[in-house]
């Protein structure tokens, strides 16, 4: 007969958990979420009453996961401390809770263990555990680079245009380039950028921040690498590069023909602002949350025009939610195949593979779903119409941050599925699925073919 100790179990549960890094990304989360629950609990992190539970873990987890949903005026209600504390949750969130823990094991060791490197791998979406650890200082090199020229050219903005002291200036523009770039949302401003929404020298950086904190670091660095041969880049690349410019000018397009003539929202711009302001919200409606005129006035069809590019999100290996452009493109590319007849689905004259055409089916179909039970589930138990839920559902789980103003009003248990919405769609819902999976499961065989009818 075999006996186990108390140490021997602890053992193994350890083991388990290096074998399943993605397991450790979601517990590192977790821990940043309640962390900063605490934080923002203290009296000190308010600027008056002290935040209730809800109140703190629901803008912890919206700071942790970048999405910028917020039950609470962050300048109004949080002190100088609380908007610290979100600051630091954003970037801690954006850079991955991983990530960092394995930057700061690099910085004292000099070196990483196997299972360091599983999970830095897990958390940066890297391919070859050798680079890691090159990945991991590239990843914060890149943040800072990006968030160090954003912040110079708001404060100056700041402090030049708007008369703000010096030091206030710097703070507006440090928390502003980090929110942009881990496309979190967060404003210090209780309007957002409404009152910028015809200065390109407040919105065009922001939109810059977040453009390049969405594409994604293999993508900035192949293009960095080989600017002076596109023909060399890669697939992944190329296909992000091309979605991203089409997603940002269809969606400048498309609010400006939605919202020309809309007094509530822009329609009272001359057409240089009216422009400005539209592709503003195309580059924010892909997980940034940022917004330069009143979402909850626009027309029901921008709603819905929103929804989807929310729904798209960004590149992968960003900061940036949704399905990501990729799996778009990868959808579209096979449905367009099957129209043709073509036997293969290809891209850029290269075949796309079966695995990776069931990855990108199964996380659309996966999304669609966490995105519609919850809607109407709420939709059912909440005076709000299905469009306002819908949208507010969406931009939860795409981790954008846009609201059309009802964030506050819902129930706590609504507010509590919105907490769920942005962790699941922050971590992705293969990467949730596959790290609470007991095991994998191998097969020495396979059943005989079958083709039922279709349509």
């Amino acid at each position: 007969m075999r006996f186990s100790s108390p140490t021997g179990r602890e053992e193994g549960r350890g083991a388990a958990l290096r074998r399943r890094p993605g397991q450790l990304v979601i517990t590192g989360f977790l821990g940043a979420v309640a962390v900063g629950t605490v934080f923002l609990l203290l009296p000190i992190a308010s600027s008056g009453r002290p935040a209730s539970f809800m109140e703190a873990l629901f803008t912890a987890t919206s700071a942790v996961c970048v999405t910028g949903l917020v039950v609470l005026d962050t300048p109004v209600f949080w002190s100088g401390f609380g908007e610290a504390v979100i600051l630091v949750l954003i970037q801690v969130g954006g850079l991955g809770v991983m990530t960092v823990a394995s930057l700061l094991s690099v910085l004292v060791t000099r070196r990483l263990d196997l299972s360091s490197r599983l999970v830095a791998a897990a958390s940066t979406r890297t391919v070859s555990l050798g680079d890691v650890r090159r990945m991991l200082v590239r990843v914060v090199v890149l943040a800072l680079v990006v968030e160090a020229v954003v912040a110079v050219v708001l404060a100056v903005r700041f402090a030049v245009a708007y008369d703000e002291p010096a030091g206030r200036a710097l703070w507006y523009g440090v928390f502003h380039s980090v929110s942009a770039y881990n496309n979190a949302g967060f404003a210090l401003f209780s309007t957002s950028l409404i009152d910028f929404v015809a200065d390109p020298w407040i919105c065009v950086p922001i939109c810059v921040g977040t453009i390049v904190g969405g594409l994604g670091l293999p993508v900035v660095l192949e293009v960095l690498r080989e600017r002076r041969r596109p023909r060399r880049w890669s697939v992944h690349t190329k296909i992000t590069l091309l979605m991203t410019a089409l997603l940002l000018v269809g969606g400048t397009g498309f609010f400006l023909l939605a919202e020309w003539d809309n007094t509530a929202t822009m329609g009272t711009l001359d057409t240089g602002g009216r422009i400005l302001a539209s592709f503003t919200q195309s580059a924010q409606a892909r997980t940034a949350g940022f917004n330069s005129v009143n979402t909850s006035e626009m027309h029901t069809e921008t709603w819905l025009g929103t929804v989807i590019l929310m729904f798209i999100g960004g590149g992968s290996g960003g900061t940036a939610g949704g399905i990501k452009v990729t799996t778009f493109a990868v959808l579209a590319v096979l449905i367009w195949s099957e129209l043709r007849g073509d036997p293969d689905a290809t891209v850029f004259d290269r075949r796309i593979s079966l695995a990776t055409q069931r990855q990108a089916l199964t996380l659309a179909l996966l999304s669609v779903a966490i995105v519609v039970l919850p809607t109407l589930w709420m939709t059912a138990l909440s005076p709000f119409t299905v469009d306002q839920i819908l949208f507010e559902v969406t931009s939860a789980f795409s981790t954008t941050g846009l609201s059309t103003g009802i964030t506050a009003d819902l129930a706590w248990y609504h507010q509590l599925v919105l907490v769920a919405l942005m962790f699941v769609g922050r971590l992705g819902p293969i990467t949730l699925g596959t790290a609470l999976a007991l095991r994998t499961r191998g097969r020495l065989y396979r059943h005989p073919e079958s083709a039922p009818i279709i349509g």
